[in-house]
């Protein structure tokens, strides 16, 4: 594998993040073949040593960026929204002291390719769009159907990882409402690239402990340097921030060449898609949900017992097999409510077989959305190879449309993988 180094810019920044403090102990960026720029271990790095540390005066956070700028705004104005409002708007010889990071970002084409609030409409279409056609995006992340039509939960419950999109859309217009009230001339597409930017190389900040914010997405800083680091999930990286520095620490030894990963958080391939625009091919916190179709079967009675159990939505599946939550409302279909609730209690009364097959339908209703759902993704990647006049909208470039269209089936491939585990861990459990 021929790994290069990302040239005299990513040099620069180095030589830049050092003379601020920062100390570098045994990597550096690099560029992995078809792959974004990572960290690589230039010597062996061994096991519980330190390999960077960050000082809290090199970060960006809302905290170092001149009063006179962060008193424009309400004080309830979002964290990330002053962050990228000051990239957006503070004087040239402000941003100048930080020039050498924002040489090494990456383009705004760059998150327009991989960044689905970015994309038109026909492609992320979700529950807030008007997009009358097919949904491109999974579920958890657009909130629709194609296989079926959507009905009402019935109450709100807070469903961190579905609606993702949705949930990113109003994050993203609530920040600008804020900019905008005080820099009314604010450019979209400027605060936009921006607002990515901050959303793409921020890790946890609060001021003091006891300061953090309601909505956890907004306890932000950038962190320079770090930044470069990939995401797997069970990284050999210890992370901490104490009030004073980010230190990042080898959990085990790392061999001269090989790449050096940390743990964004135990994410679905879905959230960060949403967040970070990729998807790991090894996922162990992939996951689907399936409130939607279990809200379909459900009666009022059900479901406010289910409510008043706490166990009210976020059915969760993985390749391994259903939560406790998805067991419990299937038993509730067959079992009368006594019974279920000694069952919730002690585990005892219920028919493994039925509850299986339930849960078996469940997975196979998500299966048929997968089929429909990469069904349409595999035409419309068929008409972008072989385009016709009018035969498909326009939204972009040809390789803009198959690369775009190629991320979306692959990981629909990934769900339909991750479904037929479950049904088989399923098929298992009712024959133990």
């Amino acid at each position: 594998m021929a790994i290069t180094s990302p040239g005299d810019d990513h040099e620069a920044f180095t030589q830049w993040a050092i003379s601020k403090g920062v100390q570098i102990k045994g990597i550096a960026p690099a560029h992995f073949p078809g792959r974004r720029l990572g960290m690589i271990a230039t010597r062996t790095i061994k096991e519980n040593e330190v390999m960077l540390s960050i000082p809290r005066a090199v970060m960006l956070t809302r905290d170092s960026i001149p009063p006179s700028f962060v008193e424009q705004f309400p004080e309830d104005t979002p964290n990330h929204g002053i962050l990228a409002a000051f990239l957006t708007h503070a004087d040239t010889d402000v941003l100048q002291d930080i020039e050498p990071w924002r040489k090494v970002w990456p383009s705004f084409r760059d998150f327009q390719d991989t960044i689905p609030l970015l994309w038109p409409d026909r492609l992320r279409a979700s529950s807030s769009t008007s997009w009358s056609g097919p949904s491109l995006l999974p579920p958890s992340i657009s909130g629709r159907w194609n296989s079926f039509r959507k009905t009402p939960a019935g109450a709100d419950y807070e469903s961190t990882y579905q609606n993702l999109l949705p949930q990113q859309e109003k994050r993203v217009r609530k920040a600008w409402e804020y900019v905008v009230s005080a820099f009314p001339e604010t450019n979209p597409g400027t605060f936009a690239y921006y607002y990515f930017i901050v959303n793409s190389r921020s890790f946890y900040y609060v001021s003091s402990p006891g300061d953090e914010s309601e909505d956890w997405n907004d306890d932000v800083g950038m962190v320079p340097f770090a930044d470069y680091f990939n995401h797997v999930d069970d990284a050999p990286c210890d992370v901490h921030f104490d009030g004073k520095k980010y230190t990042f620490t080898a959990k085990r030894q790392h061999e001269r060449g090989e790449e050096v990963y940390m743990s964004y958080g135990p994410h679905s391939n879905d959230f960060l898609l949403v967040e970070y625009g990729f998807c790991l091919d090894d996922n162990e916190c992939d996951s689907i949900f399936l409130d939607d179709i279990i809200f379909r079967e459900l009666t009022l009675s059900q479901k406010k017992e289910l409510a008043s159990r706490d166990l009210f939505g976020n059915y969760e599946i993985t390749s391994a097999g259903p939560t406790l939550s998805v067991e419990a409302v299937a038993c509730l279909k067959y079992m009368r409510k006594g019974p279920w609730r000694k069952y919730l209690r002690d585990k005892t009364g219920s028919d493994p077989p039925t509850t299986a097959r339930i849960i078996k339908s469940w997975i196979e209703a998500y299966l048929k959305e997968c089929t429909t759902t990469i069904d349409i993704i595999e035409s419309l990647l068929d008409l972008t190879k072989s385009p016709s006049p009018g035969s498909i909208p326009e939204f972009g470039s040809e390789q803009w449309k198959q690369e775009r269209l190629a991320m979306l089936l692959s990981r629909w491939r990934q769900i339909e993988r991750l479904c037929e585990n479950a049904h088989a861990a399923v098929l298992g459990t009712a024959h133990d």
